[in-house]
């Protein structure tokens, strides 16, 4: 586990929320610390959803509880039931995120068996809590999806394509390439996560603009054609090796993975405009893509042990190909889109 900037920014939170806590005069102060701890969110729009969340469930939780102390006073039975309760309307209203800080301010408050007085006051501790995990994470080093995918996609991509480069002669040791296709399962696992925070936070917490629309199709391909490339390397392991080949089969199947990989790398640098719109057409790849499969079509032969799987194979192999067309006709799609914009703009 690396250190990043949410735990860092935990901290400062708790830090804030007891120093305003002390501040306030507000007891006990831990409270405010555990509601920071919760409220500190990957991205600046679940910070806000969760901000809004907090404030009606812990308001609805805290008037649940002070009612049910002044009723049922803190006896541990008539606390569970409430928590319950609590529960049930957290996923009737479908704010679940927020049950666990909800269920910590109605014990805080039933504690205070009906007072309202000490309930106000754990209720404002868990306020200053959720605020000061808010302003945390909007003022210090603010989240940022967009730059996180980027820096993720090149690294998942580069581990995705040493092991495609190696996969079919078997160069890498047996140990170190489960290790490495781990890594890159997690990976792209991490990656889907980003992608959903970019998405939330283009289209709810912003107006994004058809320029960001078309940019975050782009970004949802690179992951689409990142996990076909991840599903050649099961096909390979599965099929690959369990199927009669020849020498000139191996070289065929690696060449054709080795163009595939190197046109994936080009479009991703064609993305960051380090390449000329020209380079490596998708109609010249999708030819080459045909072709190859045509071949290991017509190379199948019915005496041939695992010939299907070899289809299995080719198939896994001609898709992650197409994919990675699609994704370089749409880099350029959105580059010639952003070269038109500034020229209609200046019309009027």
């Amino acid at each position: 586990m690396t250190f990043g900037a949410r735990m860092l920014k935990t901290g400062i939170a708790v830090t804030l929320s007891l120093y305003v806590s002390v501040w306030l005069h507000f007891s006990p102060p831990v409270i405010a610390a555990v509601a920071a701890i919760f409220a500190m969110q990957p991205s600046i729009y679940r910070s806000w959803r969760y901000f809004l969340e907090q404030v009606q469930t812990n308001t609805l939780g805290a008037v649940i509880a002070l009612l049910a102390g002044m009723f049922f006073s803190n006896a541990p039975i008539a606390i569970g039931v409430v928590c319950i309760l609590v529960i049930m309307l957290c996923i009737k209203l479908k704010m679940g995120e927020t049950i666990g800080l909800t269920l910590v301010t109605v014990i805080a408050v039933m504690e205070a068996s009906g007072q309202w007085d000490f309930a106000l006051n754990r209720f404002l501790l868990s306020m200053v809590g959720i605020v000061s995990a808010f302003i945390i994470n909007i003022a210090f080093l603010p989240p940022k999806p967009k730059e996180q995918f980027n820096d993720q996609i090149h690294h998942v991509f580069t581990q995705l394509s040493l092991l495609l480069r190696t996969v079919i002669s078997g160069e890498m040791k047996e140990k170190v390439f489960r290790e490495q296709r781990q890594k890159l399962k997690d990976g792209i696992g991490s990656l889907s996560d980003k992608y959903k925070l970019l998405e939330e936070e283009l289209k709810k917490l912003k107006r994004a603009k058809y320029r960001k629309t078309r940019q975050l199709v782009v970004y949802k391909q690179m992951l689409y054609t990142l996990q076909k490339g991840a599903e050649v390397l099961e096909a390979v392991e599965e099929h690959y090796f369990q199927a009669d080949r020849t020498e000139e089969m191996n070289m065929r199947y690696d060449r054709h993975l080795e163009m595939l990989i190197k046109f994936h790398e080009h479009v991703l640098l064609k993305f960051e405009d380090k390449l000329k719109p020209e380079s490596w057409d998708s109609d010249s790849i999708e030819d080459l893509n045909d072709a190859f499969l045509k071949s290991a079509t017509n190379g199948y032969r019915e005496d041939r042990e695992g010939g299907l799987r070899l289809f299995i194979v080719s198939a896994a192999m001609y898709d992650y190909g197409h994919q990675t067309a699609r994704l370089n006709r749409l880099v350029e799609h959105v580059d010639a889109k952003e070269e038109e914009e500034p020229a209609a703009g200046g019309l009027i």
